[in-house]
């Protein structure tokens, strides 16, 4: 099945071009079928691309999908047209009464500022509380999972002395845990951030989980309240050249000792093109998150996602 997203998206046309099925308002109509609903909080800067790289992963399903995309009313991103932001993204005071089956919050550029001080924190954190009650299964990603964890389980982030910044490898500490069907006893996942969270912090607290773990990039997956709450440290939507861009970016911007990406470019090399290493397990953690904490742990008529509690 593929997704359906809102007409004109900039997202569209990109995937239409790797083959990938889309279909707009309209024709998504005409199926006798609930799609699964899906709210996007996004966070990071260049908002166009981070939708194009959610969309890609969200596609590869067999489901139909309906996509939403939120925005915070407390802050005006400056890498994104205005044009754009009015025309796909809506506020939280036009979703606070309506229900959806899954919830992704993404990352934000804003990791080395305390939480509190963050100025759309009060925003945020009512989207999180209210997220408890009103989505079947929440997935956050980097800052905005370290976010979550803190506001829930007042988990603290921490600096650390150098960019965590390139391609990892992962292990999976319960091999039956569904969120991994399918996947190698290791694999691989892209990091950029410069904040940790630390484990004997998370498994202190009995309502978290640890699901995944690096030896070089720590704390992978977290989960808490039986799979309705998802943390994931990592970027596992990255396309191949976001790393890339992101070396690039820094360069220009004449920071000093910018590191090269780990395990990314072919012989750590940033002449040479990227090795990608971590599509596939990508595309089966969104289909699996989708499949067995979505799909099948969301009630058919979606107002009853209230009964399932905030707990």
């Amino acid at each position: 099945m593929p997704v359906n997203i809102p007409d004109r998206l900039p997202a569209i046309e990109i995937l239409k071009k790797e083959h990938i099925f889309v279909m707009d308002d309209l024709r998504a109509s005409t199926q006798d079928i609930r799609p699964l609903k899906i709210l996007i909080l996004n966070l990071m800067p260049l908002k166009i691309t981070t939708e194009t790289d959610l969309i890609r992963l969200l596609s590869n399903s067999p489901l139909q999908i309906e996509i939403e995309f939120l925005g915070l009313t407390t802050h005006t991103p400056r890498n994104t047209p205005i044009e754009h932001l009015m025309s796909f993204y809506t506020g939280f005071s036009h979703i606070k009464d309506s229900y959806y089956d899954g919830m992704i919050i993404t990352g934000a550029p804003v990791e080395m500022i305390p939480f509190e001080e963050v100025n759309y924190w009060d925003e945020l954190t009512q989207i999180y509380d209210w997220a408890r009650t009103h989505v079947t299964s929440t997935f956050y990603i980097c800052w905005g999972a370290q976010a979550a964890l803190y506001h829930f389980y007042g988990i603290r982030k921490y600096p650390l002395e150098k960019k965590l910044f390139g391609v990892f490898s992962h292990t999976v500490n319960d091999p039956s845990f569904p969120l991994f069907r399918g996947f190698d006893d290791a694999f691989y996942a892209p990091h950029s951030r410069h904040t940790t969270i630390h484990a004997d912090e998370i498994r202190s607290c009995p309502e978290l989980t640890i699901l995944s773990e690096s030896e070089d990039a720590g704390v992978y997956i977290v989960s808490s309240r039986g799979g309705r709450e998802f943390y994931v440290t990592g970027h596992s939507e990255y396309s191949p050249m976001t790393l890339h861009n992101e070396y690039v970016r820094d360069k220009e911007k004449g920071m000093d000792l910018v590191d090269v990406p780990l395990h990314y470019y072919r012989n750590n090399d940033p002449a040479q093109t990227p090795l990608v290493q971590w599509r596939s397990h990508a595309n089966l953690l969104y289909i699996n998150w989708l499949n067995y904490f979505v799909y099948q742990a969301t009630p058919f008529n979606i107002h009853e996602i209230a009964q399932l509690g905030s707990l």
